[in-house]
């Protein structure tokens, strides 16, 4: 008895996308991200072939989502802040997930070298490892993912750049993921401070593993431009500006951003001229 063909890379990332559970969505990420990755280590060139995502990947009917100005603050010293920003992380991490599968779906008629594929494979694989990392820690606090509302503008900028894969490129993983590496140091020193190894030790590898994923949208925002014969610097400015709402926030982690990519001068005009 032979095993059934994998299906088509953009088929696989299709089903992602219209699977709703959280848990459910990962596992099912991991499974067909793992069916890809042996077949590369295996010397093949699996199919990409072609889908048609939805413009909005499937949601669990719990967390309510609400715009950015409605979604409560807590202070993070206190254990219910605590829960919160878990929470937040574990949101981000599910949208990741899917903005990762979704890169592969919508442009997968884009003609790109396979590496292009297994980076964001990959990237996606780990999206769904630190999600369920993210529930594993609200459930050891007696929480669980969906138990509060959640930022509804998270996909924004998906749908904002479903037709433009320099500003995809541009805006999630060099924006909105660079964030996560300004951002995530601090979360870590809170949950240092409160004794929350598991918290810590989940935070650490998100924090680790982030940075290749900045790097991978660095590396195909710059194979593009170099495509086209562009100024990188000068096109990132400009669909920054097109597709990002609102200004880049300082401080930056200057260092881990170059690790991944990212000199200064991409960013900081766009801090202090908006």
């Amino acid at each position: 008895m032979t095993d059934a063909p994998m299906m088509p890379l953009a088929q696989m990332a299709d089903a992602v996308l219209r699977c709703g559970d959280g848990r459910e969505k990962t596992a099912l990420s991991r499974k067909l991200a793992a069916q890809w990755q042996a077949a590369r280590a295996a010397g093949q060139t699996p199919e990409v072939g072609t889908a048609s995502p939805p413009m909005q990947p499937a949601r669990p009917a719990r967390p309510e989502l609400l715009a950015p100005r409605d979604v409560p603050h807590r202070k993070p010293g206190s254990p219910e802040g605590r829960i919160a920003l878990l929470h937040a992380v574990a949101h981000i991490e599910l949208n990741a997930v899917d903005l990762h599968w979704d890169i592969i779906a919508r442009f997968s008629h884009v003609p790109m070298p396979m590496g292009f594929f297994d980076d964001w494979v990959k990237a996606a694989d780990e999206e769904s490892k630190h999600f369920n990392l993210m529930a594993d820690c609200l459930e050891e606090l007696g929480s669980h993912y969906g138990a509060l509302p959640a930022h509804a503008g998270m996909w924004r900028a998906a749908e904002d750049t479903a037709d433009d894969l320099m500003g995809r490129l541009a805006v999630v993983p060099m924006v909105l993921e660079a964030r996560g590496l300004d951002v995530t140091p601090n979360m870590i020193r809170i949950f240092k401070q409160a004794k929350a190894d598991s918290a810590v030790a989940a935070l650490e590898t998100i924090y680790a593993e982030e940075v290749a994923h900045v790097a991978y949208g660095s590396k195909w925002f710059h194979f593009l431009c170099g495509r086209e014969n562009a100024d990188p610097k000068e096109v990132f400015h400009s669909l920054v500006q097109k597709y990002f709402h609102g200004a880049l926030k300082p401080p930056f982690n200057e260092e881990k951003r170059a690790e991944a990519g990212i000199p200064p001068d991409f960013y900081w005009p766009l801090a202090v001229s908006t």
